[in-house]
């Protein structure tokens, strides 16, 4: 398992189409069959702060997700909605 938090800080005006955007985008990514979970969180107190968790069975489905159709659409749609560039920590499962 590949556990990645991906932290997104989104412009004030572009909060609701990110996290409509995203939302789509995670619908989509759990159909894949290498995903485990794919959930998309938002800070309670400043929500303009986004963490996307994504749980992949492996580092191939990590790069077959990045190959898909709805991944570029997301990727894309929501470039310009960032306030800053997003950052990602990975994680592995302990228990």
């Amino acid at each position: 398992m590949i556990i990645v938090h991906v932290h997104v800080h989104v412009k004030a005006e572009c909060i609701e189409a990110f996290a409509k955007a995203s939302a789509e985008n995670a619908r989509q990514s759990k159909l894949e069959p290498g995903i485990a979970q794919f959930d998309v969180l938002q800070q309670e107190g400043d929500p303009s702060r986004f963490i996307l968790v994504e749980v992949y069975r492996d580092a191939e489905a990590s790069a077959a997700h990045k190959a898909t159709a709805h991944y570029a659409v997301w990727r894309d749609a929501v470039a310009d909605m960032m306030a800053e560039p997003r950052s990602s920590v990975k994680f592995k499962l302990v228990s």
